[in-house]
């Protein structure tokens, strides 16, 4: 692992204290402008731009657009982002409402360059979703991200003048998978790179949570995004799907019905995306193929991952990336960044909320002031902060929020050392308790078990909203529409003496059980406020905090995955077996007087799509109405199956 200075900070957003910038601006920056003066007739008036193909080493040429400084001398470092979702507007006078990553890039006389990568808009090729890496490269038709990026960063450096020699990647999503993927086996000239929200495995991430189909958000995105591009064009190459209704849970409930019907009734072998998922039920080689994390070696020399704590898209990536860049570079400057926020909030919102849930004030803009500038200023023009003199931003090894307590904490390595293993177990009556593992003389005999009747034609919604899709606030939803259902079971503590701060990965140990032969896994940690809480500013209507039951973290297992993705195989009717979930990592506090809760159920509709129960091979394409049965399932909590969730308590 890497060690660096702690940024000098500890920041309680509530408190409206938001932390400086340690060094002077370079003399370009002293400016009247303002970053709420850059527009698109501002960075007319600013910039010049020129729009190339740029030939990779197969002959493809790949459209991208540069966008040079017109009002200093330079030389000037250059910013890019290589994304699937278009580098318009198109044409030489058409401008961008903005450039990089915020807009003090432009303001400092960064060159911008955006690039469509290969198969998509204007670039020649053909687009694969999640380029596989091609780790052993032996000619010029072996070709992957990584050259992508090497060949367009050997064109900018002879072509673009007034370059100062140094380049930073930087994307947000899939672009962040370009950002990631773009710098393996990195070009001499890519000093830095910040891959944000990126897509790791889309077994773990955005399409599967191991192996549970998000089944809106596939569809929504995968219908208008997978459409073919057979030429280059300027134009949408995708439309909208029409749903025909706002109401997403009776779309895929009653409209679509079973996954096969998705192809048969709406796609009609148009996504050819869509045909493959459907092929490739398992984690076989189609998907181990396009896992970017076991190819990370000899990455940029600096890089800095960002994530939001309540991205309902890629949580699992960034926290995967920079695990796996920790274990397969321990020269490189790697930093970790986690925050508030939902999918690329920290450069689309202040930050301060979601939904109903409050941060103590605005966190987007001082991550991009205080962190993202001054990391790519440092890397790729020299100025900020090094008071030890190793050639390293002074910046802390992680960076990152702390949910419930709303401050910003930083720590010299991720998970924190100072993190000790416990488990919250299931007890009688619902309770939940700390390190108090169920004993036969207290109730844990082999009989101690709570069993539910899932039923996949009456599934528990994810959410309370009327929604098409995955709303971007359902992982802090007030979980209290759940907890009234019987298909849902709670536990919780007892209100809470003194605060207790969660930090680093949760792991759930399910000891489960079905009359069936196979089963969804759902588990959810809660915080439940007192029922005399206040009110959270700008909280909707009808809404009260009092006694709210915040969700801080939520997964998924396919219970037919529980021993190994590539194999799945049917439980053994009424037969206690063990399925362990990963539910990511958090920093979150309990404060005191209020209570932790774990909901565990099996249907999470239509965020996951429905596990018919009796088993077929392949869900996608199998199975059929009279599949998908009631089902009664258990959820052990006895001294030889006690069910337990591993947390890690941080001692302060």
């Amino acid at each position: 692992m890497s060690h660096h200075r702690v940024l000098g900070f500890s920041v309680a957003v509530a408190l409206g204290a938001l932390a400086c910038r340690s060094y002077a601006q370079p003399a370009s920056a002293e400016r009247s402008a303002t970053a709420g003066d850059v527009d698109a007739d501002w960075l007319s008036e600013h910039y010049t731009k020129r729009e190339v193909t740029i030939p990779m080493r197969d002959g493809v040429e790949l459209f991208t657009s540069i966008y040079i400084p017109k009002d200093s001398p330079g030389p000037h470092p250059i910013i890019m982002k290589r994304t699937p979702y278009s580098c318009r507007p198109y044409g030489e006078d058409a401008f961008p409402t903005r450039l990089g990553p915020s807009p003090e890039f432009a303001l400092d006389h960064y060159i911008v360059v955006h690039q469509d990568v290969r198969g998509c808009w204007m670039s020649e090729g053909e687009f694969v979703n999640m380029t596989p890496h091609v780790p052993h490269k032996s000619g010029p038709s072996d070709i992957d991200e990584s050259t992508d990026c090497y060949d367009t960063i050997e064109w900018l450096m002879e072509n673009v003048e007034n370059n100062n020699g140094n380049v930073g990647l930087w994307g947000i999503s899939y672009p962040g998978f370009y950002a990631t993927s773009s710098m393996i086996d990195h070009h001499p000239a890519l000093k830095a790179s910040s891959p944000q929200a990126p897509i790791a495995d889309w077994w773990y991430d955005d399409f599967h949570h191991h192996g549970a189909f998000f089944l809106p958000h596939t569809f929504g995105f995968i219908s208008s995004f997978g459409l073919p591009r057979p030429e280059p064009t300027t134009t949408r190459p995708r439309r909208s799907f029409e749903f025909g209704t706002p109401d997403g849970y009776d779309f895929y409930l009653n409209k679509m019905g079973p996954l096969k019907n998705a192809d048969e009734k709406f796609l009609k072998g148009q996504v050819a995306f869509w045909t493959e998922a459907a092929a490739h039920p398992n984690r076989d080689e189609f998907w181990q193929s396009r896992d970017i994390l076991p190819h990370l070696h000899d990455v940029a020399p600096a890089v800095m991952v960002v994530g939001g704590w309540f991205d309902a898209e890629d949580l699992y990536g960034p926290l995967n990336i920079y695990r796996s860049i920790e274990e397969m570079n321990p020269g490189v400057f790697n930093i970790l960044v986690m925050g508030p926020w939902v999918h690329g909030g920290w450069a689309r919102s202040q930050g301060d909320r979601i939904g109903n849930a409050w941060f103590g004030g605005p966190t987007s803009p001082w991550y991009r002031d205080a962190i993202q500038k001054p990391f790519f200023d440092f890397y790729l023009r020299g100025i900020g902060p090094d008071e030890d003199g190793d050639g390293e931003i002074d910046l802390a090894e992680a960076i990152v929020f702390e949910t419930g307590a709303n401050q910003w904490r930083t720590f010299d390595q991720w998970p924190p050392a100072s993190v000790n293993k416990r488990s919250l177990y299931l007890h009688a009556g619902g309770a939940l308790k700390l390190d108090d593992k169920p004993r036969i003389a207290h109730g844990g005999g082999h009989n101690a078990f709570d069993s539910f009747i899932s039923d996949p034609n009456k599934p528990v919604p994810f959410t309370q909203e009327i929604a098409l899709g995955m709303t971007r606030a359902y992982m802090t939803d007030d979980q209290r529409f759940a907890s009234r259902r019987p298909d849902v079971l709670s536990y919780q503590t007892e209100a809470l003496d003194e605060a207790v701060t969660l930090a680093g990965p949760l792991t759930a140990e399910l000891w489960v059980s079905t009359d069936q032969a196979d089963a969804d896994w759902v588990v959810k940690l809660i915080d439940v406020y007192p029922d005399d809480h206040e009110d959270y500013p700008g909280i909707a209507d009808g809404h009260r905090t009092a006694g709210s039951q915040m969700m801080v973290r939520s997964e998924v297992v396919r219970g037919r995955f529980r021993n190994d993705p590539a194999s799945p195989e049917p439980f053994t009717p009424n037969e206690p077996t063990l399925v362990r979930l990963p539910l990511q990592d958090i920093l979150h506090t309990f404060k005191p007087d209020h209570k932790i809760m774990i909901q565990i159920q099996s249907t999470w509709f239509p965020l996951v799509d429905r596990n018919p129960q009796k088993w077929v091979d392949n869900i996608f394409t199998d199975a059929e109405e009279d599949h998908f049965v009631k089902a009664t399932h258990t959820v052990h909590r006895s001294a030889a199956y006690p069910t337990r969730i591993v947390v890690g308590v941080l001692d302060e």
